[in-house]
C-alpha cells in the first residue's frame, strides 16, 4: 500500500519555477512593449519554422492520444480507480458531465462558433469542395468537429488521466513534473523537473493570455455591434484592465463559490440562447446539417488527422489546425489539474468515456446550431455574414444574431457569457499558475496569485499591441511546441506506471456510485478552488 502514503506538506514559498518562469514571461512583455514589431517578426519566424518542420508532430501525437486512450479504456487498466480502490466519485455522473463540459467551454465558442464554420464556407480546406455550395457547408463543420472534438479533448484527457493518477493513486504532488517520475525518477525533484514545470507554465500562462485577447476582442466586437462603441487597441485594452482586476479579485477574496455560480448560470444562459437559435434558425436544414457532418467528420477522422501543408496549404494549417491543437496543449496543464480535481474515485474507462465523447457532442452541436444559421442565411443570400467575418472574425456571431429576432436581448446575454465564462476560467488558471510555481501546494500565496493575475493581462495587452490576433496565434504555438514533447512524455510515463499494478489488475470492481458526505474530507473536496475560500 506504499503508493497510497500521503505526501509531505509542501511549501507555499515560491521557489525557482517562479523565477524563472516570471522572467520569461516579463521579458516577452516588455518586448511586446518597446518593441513591438520586433516581437511581431520574431513571433511570425518562428511560427515559420516550427510549422514547417514540426507540424506533423502535432496532428502524429494527437491521433496517438486518442489511439493511446481508446486502448486504454478497452483495455483490463480500464477497471482501475483513479485513488484508492475503495474512493467514489464525489459527483453523480450528470454533475460530472457538466462540470466537464464547462472546464473548456467559453470564448473560444463565442469567438469561433460561427466565425470558423462561415470561414471555411467561403474557403474550403485543402480545396476539397467548391466555394459556398451543399458539399462547402459540410467541409466546413468537418473541419470545425475536427479543431474542437475529439483531438483536443484527447489531449485534456491525456493529461488530466495523468495527473488523477499521479495525485490520488501515488500520492503525488499536482505538478506536471512529477507525472515524469515513472521515467526520470528522483531526477524530477532537480533542474530537469524544474525545467518542465517552467515549460507547463508558460505554454499555461500563454494559452490563458490568449483566451484574453480573443474575448476582449469579442467584447469589443459587441459592444461595437449594440452601441457603436470603436473597434480599437484602446477599448480592447481598457477591457483586458477590467476582467484583469476582476479575475483576480476573483483569485484573491476566494469568491470561488460565488464564481461557480455564476460559471452555472451563465451555462444556463448559454444552453438558452441555443435552444432559442435552433427554434427560430433554420430548425431542419441544422438537423441535416448535423448528421451529415458528423458522418463525414467520423468516417474520415483518421484521414483528415494526417493531412498536412505538403500541398502548400501551410497558411490554412498555421491559421486553424496547428494553432488550435496548440491552443489545447497550452490548456493541458490547467484542463489537466481541473479534470483530475473532478474525477477522483472514476475508473479509468469512466474518465476516458466521459471526457471524449460528452463534450465533443456538445461542441459540434453547439457549432451546428450557430454556424449552421450562418450558413444557411449566406447560402441563401439573405446574409453577408461570410463578409463580415472576413473583414472582423469577432464581428461573425453578432452578425448572425442580427439575422435573428431580438437581437438585442441575444447580443446582451452573448457579450454576458463571454466576461462570466473569461473571469471564472481566467480566476481558475491563475490558481494553477499559482500552483506550479509553488511547489504544486494547493493554497498559493496571494501575493504570488496577485502577480500572475497581473502578468497574465499585461501579457495579453502586448500581445495585441504587437500584432493583435495573428500575434496571439503565434505566441500560442511556439510556447507550446516545448510542451507537446513533455505530453507525449507524460502518456509514455502514464503507461508505464499503469503497468506497474502487478496482478491485481482487472480485478472486479463495484459500480461507481457518489460518495457520501461522509466519506470527503475537506482536503478531498474537488473543486480547484476550494482551497482558496
Amino acid at each position: 500500500m506504499s503508493d497510497f502514503l500521503t505526501v509531505p506538506p509542501v511549501r507555499r514559498r515560491p521557489g525557482p519555477v517562479l523565477y524563472v518562469s516570471l522572467t520569461l514571461a516579463l521579458a516577452i512583455v516588455v518586448w511586446g512593449a518597446v518593441a513591438s514589431d520586433s516581437l511581431a517578426v520574431a513571433g511570425a519566424t518562428a511560427l515559420d519554422g516550427i510549422t514547417r518542420g514540426l507540424g506533423w508532430a502535432y496532428l502524429a501525437a494527437s491521433l496517438g492520444f486518442l489511439v493511446f486512450l481508446l486502448v486504454l479504456a478497452c483495455s483490463r487498466y480500464g477497471r482501475l480507480r483513479l485513488g484508492k480502490d475503495d474512493d467514489r466519485p464525489a459527483f453523480r455522473r450528470v454533475t460530472w458531465y457538466a462540470m466537464i463540459v464547462s472546464a473548456v467551454m467559453g470564448i473560444g465558442l463565442v469567438s469561433y462558433g460561427v466565425a470558423e464554420p462561415i470561414s471555411h464556407l467561403a474557403a474550403p480546406p485543402h480545396g476539397l469542395a467548391a466555394p459556398m455550395t451543399s458539399g462547402a457547408a459540410v467541409t466546413a463543420m468537418q473541419f470545425s468537429f475536427f479543431d474542437w472534438g475529439l483531438h483536443a479533448w484527447g489531449i485534456f484527457a491525456v493529461v488530466g488521466l495523468a495527473m488523477a493518477w499521479s495525485m490520488f493513486r501515488r500520492g503525488r504532488p499536482g505538478l506536471v513534473s512529477a507525472l515524469l517520475r515513472p521515467l526520470l525518477g528522483r531526477r524530477v525533484e532537480g533542474a530537469a523537473g524544474k525545467g518542465v514545470d517552467v515549460f507547463a507554465v508558460i505554454a499555461t500562462l500563454f494559452g490563458t493570455t490568449t483566451s484574453l485577447g480573443l474575448g476582449a476582442l469579442q467584447i469589443n466586437g459587441g459592444l461595437t455591434s449594440l452601441f457603436g462603441i470603436p473597434n480599437s487597441l484602446p477599448v480592447q485594452f481598457a477591457i483586458i484592465v477590467v476582467i484583469t482586476l476582476l479575475f483576480t479579485a476573483s483569485a484573491l477574496t476566494g469568491v470561488a463559490k460565488g464564481i461557480r455560480y455564476l460559471s452555472e448560470a451563465s451555462m444556463g444562459l448559454g444552453g438558452a440562447l441555443f435552444v432559442f437559435v435552433l427554434i427560430v434558425g433554420p430548425t431542419i436544414y441544422l438537423a441535416n446539417l448535423y448528421v451529415e457532418s458528423v458522418g463525414r467528420y467520423l468516417s474520415e477522422l483518421v484521414a483528415t488527422s494526417l493531412i498536412t501543408p505538403a500541398s502548400g496549404d501551410l497558411g490554412f494549417m498555421q491559421n486553424w489546425t496547428y494553432f488550435m491543437l496548440a491552443w489545447w496543449l497550452s490548456w493541458a496543464a490547467f484542463v489537466g489539474v481541473f479534470l483530475a480535481r473532478i474525477s477522483r474515485g472514476r475508473t479509468v474507462r469512466e474518465f476516458v468515456t466521459g471526457v471524449l465523447l460528452v463534450p465533443t457532442v456538445v461542441f459540434t452541436a453547439w457549432f451546428t446550431a450557430f454556424g449552421g444559421t450562418a450558413i444557411n442565411r449566406d447560402m441563401g443570400g439573405e446574409t453577408a455574414i461570410g463578409a463580415a467575418a472576413a473583414e472582423d472574425t469577432n464581428a461573425a456571431f453578432f452578425a448572425t444574431l442580427d439575422s435573428l429576432p431580438l437581437t438585442a436581448i441575444t447580443s446582451i446575454v452573448t457579450i454576458l457569457l463571454v466576461i462570466v465564462f473569461f473571469v471564472s476560467g481566467a480566476d481558475a488558471n491563475t490558481y494553477v499558475l499559482g500552483m506550479l510555481t509553488s511547489h504544486g501546494t494547493e493554497q498559493p500565496s496571494r501575493r504570488v496569485l496577485a502577480l500572475w493575475g497581473a502578468v497574465t493581462g499585461a501579457a495579453a495587452i502586448a500581445l495585441l499591441a504587437a500584432g493583435g490576433l495573428e500575434s496571439l496565434q503565434q505566441m500560442v504555438i511556439v510556447s507550446s511546441a516545448p510542451f507537446l514533447v513533455i505530453v507525449v512524455a507524460v502518456a509514455v510515463a502514464f503507461a508505464k506506471d499503469l503497468m506497474s499494478e502487478g496482478p491485481q489488475v482487472g480485478a472486479p470492481v463495484s459500480p461507481s456510485r457518489p460518495a457520501t458526505p461522509v466519506e470527503l474530507s475537506g482536503s478531498e473536496l474537488p473543486e480547484v478552488a476550494t482551497s482558496r475560500e
